[in-house]
């Protein structure tokens, strides 16, 4: 089946500052017009997008975090209001107040994530949603002083109005912006995919017909099933348009959360916060299943591989023996290698340095077998490798190479240069028609046979079965 993808674009660059100023007052002028359209449509008056979007812009790329960055952002806004309003000294108090608003939010998330290795997750959710709130009471605070006279209405309701406009949008916009990510390669979709999306527009549809304070909370079995299925990039968005779909839907009356009375400001305030603290749970949940993912594939990948060497662990050998194909006349080799007296390293220069030896060690060897094969740790100083080679020759070719190397490699510790040996027992055959794995079971006994002859013959040498063609 057909994929796509789209090629890449990075939208700003650590090391071009003066372009990331550009895009700065770019992006702060596309949405200042972009929130005051919303104004003048009285259907999408109820969101002010920008304090979210530039918030999450300053908290994603942490190397905009100037004060040129914040001024310029700050510059573009005035400028905008210069241009087309009469508003004079209140656009400073109010433009004051959106930036109060992004800096904070920006500044808390890069908090968290210089005191964390930081990943979406239910904690950092929550967090963003804690976050946001504070943000809106404090702009809010200022951006009501700054409209009294614009509006002419009393502060309280300016307030009210402002806090539930900045917390909800904060709360809706910012998980997407924050996870929003190029899609990459995909292929065609299959309709059932797009079942949990039909039972949101289903909820959405059921809050119609129904009506009342209750019918808001009708979408979230379904966003969360969303949050399960999609990734959470999708679910942030399927979130986003969701809630803005029900705050458009209670402001027109089209739910109708109380029949007998037309809708008042008050329950438009409850309305805002009440689809936002709605709109957190299933973010929550997608973080909770991505973060569970992560996990999951941190918990395989340490299985197959050993934490302190970075090459296959005993069971990850095996696994990627599963998948090796070979050809009739192809020779299975495993080699089993021993650090020569390696417990004089841990007794004279301690564990740390005997671990530093293990993972530069076997390191080495894995460059020096690339891609002919598998290296794995079986414990303690001991190491395999698993190569389809032409004939046992090659595969003792490749042993003697690989025991020189280590002879002569310096491995630097402190101020001190250890010169280290390597045993070698080799076991060589051709699998047939065998399953890989169950040949590599037969060398590796027979490998480690050779092994102890390697060490009783004086260590430093590689040993193969004598009916081989190998020169010795």
């Amino acid at each position: 089946m057909r994929s796509y993808s789209l090629t890449s674009f990075t939208l700003f660059r650590e090391e071009q500052p003066v372009r990331d100023a550009l895009v700065v007052f770019i992006l702060t002028t596309l949405f200042y017009f972009f929130g005051a359209m919303l104004r003048m449509v009285q259907e999408l008056s109820l969101f002010w997008p920008l304090n979210a979007v530039m918030a999450g812009v300053f908290a994603r790329y942490a190397f905009l975090n100037r004060g040129i960055h914040y001024a310029v952002c700050y510059v573009a806004m005035l400028v905008y209001d210069a241009i087309t309003t009469q508003w004079g000294v209140a656009s400073l108090v109010i433009n004051l107040s959106n930036m109060l608003f992004i800096v904070i939010v920006a500044q808390l998330v890069l908090r968290d994530k210089r005191r964390t290795n930081y990943m979406p997750g239910p904690l950092s959710t929550l967090h963003l949603f804690y976050y946001c709130l504070l943000a809106a009471i404090l702009s809010s605070l200022l951006g009501a002083v700054g409209s009294v006279g614009i509006d002419r209405q009393a502060f309280l309701p300016l307030f009210a109005d402002w806090f539930s406009e900045q917390f909800s949008t904060g709360v809706l916009f910012l998980p997407c912006i924050m996870t929003l990510t190029r899609p990459g390669a995909f292929s065609g979709f299959r309709l059932r995919y797009l079942t949990p999306v039909a039972a949101l527009l289903l909820s959405i549809g059921a809050s119609i017909l129904v009506g009342g304070a209750g019918s808001l909370a009708f979408p979230l079995p379904a966003l969360i099933w969303c949050a399960v299925r999609y990734p959470l990039p999708l679910t942030c968005l399927l979130t986003l348009v969701a809630g803005c779909a029900e705050i458009l839907l209670v402001a027109n009356n089209i739910i109708n959360l109380a029949v007998d009375a037309p809708l008042q400001t008050p329950q438009l305030f409850s309305t805002r916060l009440g689809i936002a603290a709605l709109a957190m749970s299933p973010v929550i949940v997608a973080a909770s299943v991505d973060a569970i993912s992560k996990l999951m594939k941190q918990v395989a990948l340490r299985a197959d591989f050993d934490f302190l060497t970075r090459v296959y662990s005993r069971s990850g050998l095996y696994e990627a023996l599963k998948k090796i194909e070979h050809t009739d006349d192809s020779h299975l080799t495993v080699m089993l290698l021993d650090l020569d007296y390696f417990k004089r390293i841990n007794d004279s220069y301690g564990h740390e340095c005997g671990d530093y030896v293990l993972a530069s060690f076997a390191q080495q060897v894995k460059n020096l077998v690339g891609e002919k094969g598998l290296v794995a740790r079986m414990g303690g100083e001991e190491f395999a490798i698993a190569a389809l080679t032409a004939d046992a020759a090659e595969g003792y070719a490749l042993a003697e190479r690989i025991r020189n190397a280590i002879e002569v490699y310096p491995f630097r510790w402190q101020e001190d240069t250890l010169r280290l040996t390597v045993s070698i027992g080799i076991g060589t055959r051709s699998p047939g028609n065998a399953p890989v794995s169950d040949t590599f079971n037969l060398l590796l006994v027979e490998a480690d046979e050779y092994l102890y002859r390697s060490k009783e013959m004086g260590r430093n040498r590689t040993s193969i079965r004598r009916d081989e063609p190998v020169l010795f």
